[in-house]
């Protein structure tokens, strides 16, 4: 099944089924929630998708909810003479009016017949009384939560989802590096599966992602740091050669090393719940729980080792040595080892 994204926590308490865009489906009152367009995207085109199959008669209009005046819905709504379905998709619903509001409000108390209503609300405060109405079970709707996909594991089974859908296999070393080479938009990395799956045959390996996506290769420090972490030295140089040679600049490559290194540290040998630690430490709960993540695998004494070096690496590139590209594989060897060799 591909990847959804979790619900948001306001949603979680909600009267109305939670459903997972992959899993949209029609309804009196559908609200599809959260920032991540994409998904939102996908689950609007289901729903439609699954009406028109349904009847191929529907109706779909679109209206914005910012920009409604009153009787724009009731009047969308409302039975045609030869009573098609209808479908009325609804944007901008975070900034929707006034007016939008009130009629929305009383139209929950008794949805048309043969109406579906989608509403999209991409987050904010506004429209809190129209959004908490619908998950009180106002309208019998359901709600579709699409909470940004930021995390690595996410956005790896994302991407995982999509070649799953298409029947074919990625190997987890090629799937590693798609995910590294596209980590802003989610629809980019979409874009960049349904082009390998188009474009190849048989299963996906390293050398095919490297071939289309060279130049699109993770250029953030981050990315070099999260493969050297977790002790994938091939990758990390493969990141490395690519964000050097693409004129990304040593030093704030050493600085997000030594940045997680410390974190790393911070957390290796506490215990107790992430918020806990957060308040112990000055970070975020989702900063422990990566940093856990990160620190899997590692020793006290080759964490110590790794930061020595680290700093002295930081020195390096900052004007003593040479050659500032070396200093940095060799530290990005090291780290990759666990601290135990590359010295």
């Amino acid at each position: 099944m591909v990847m959804a994204a979790r619900p948001a926590t306001r949603a979680a308490s909600a009267k109305i089924p939670q459903v997972a865009w992959s899993e949209a489906r029609p309804a009196p009152v559908v609200l599809v929630s959260g920032p991540e367009d994409l998904l939102a995207d996908r689950a609007i085109r289901r729903i439609r998708e699954m009406l028109a199959a349904a009847d191929p008669s529907l109706e779909v209009t679109d209206l914005d909810a910012a920009a409604a005046v009153p009787g724009d819905l009731t009047t969308l709504a409302s039975p045609s003479l030869f009573g098609e379905p209808r479908l009325i998709r609804v944007t901008a619903v975070e900034r929707l009016s006034e007016a939008f509001l009130n009629e929305t409000l009383r139209y929950l108390e008794a949805p048309d017949d043969g109406a579906t209503l989608v509403l999209r609300h991409s987050g904010g405060v506004r429209g809190k009384k129209l959004l908490d109405a619908i998950r009180g079970g106002a309208g019998g709707g359901i709600e579709i939560a699409c909470a940004e996909v930021k995390r690595d594991a996410d956005r790896s089974a994302f991407a995982s989802g999509e070649f799953r859908a298409a029947g074919r296999r990625i190997s987890p070393g090629a799937l590693r590096v798609l995910v590294s080479a596209f980590q802003g938009d989610l629809a980019e990395l979409a874009s960049a599966c349904q082009q390998l799956i188009a474009d190849t045959t048989g299963d996906i390996g390293e050398r095919t992602v490297q071939t289309y996506y060279a130049g699109r290769m993770e250029t953030d420090a981050f990315a070099v740091a999260d493969a050297a972490l977790a002790g994938r030295t091939g990758e990390a140089l493969v990141l490395l050669r690519h964000a050097i040679d693409s004129g990304a600049d040593p030093v704030p490559i050493v600085a997000a090393l030594a940045a997680k290194l410390r974190s790393m540290a911070k957390v290796l040998d506490a215990r107790g719940a992430p918020a806990k630690i957060a308040s112990e430490f000055g970070m975020a709960p989702w900063q422990v729980e990566r940093a856990r993540r990160d620190a899997q695998g590692w020793q006290a004494a080759g964490l110590g080792r790794a930061i020595v070096f680290t700093a002295e690496t930081d020195e390096r590139v900052k004007g003593g040595a040479r050659d500032t590209e070396y200093a940095v594989e060799r530290l990005v060897t090291f780290i990759a080892a666990r601290g135990g060799t590359g010295t």
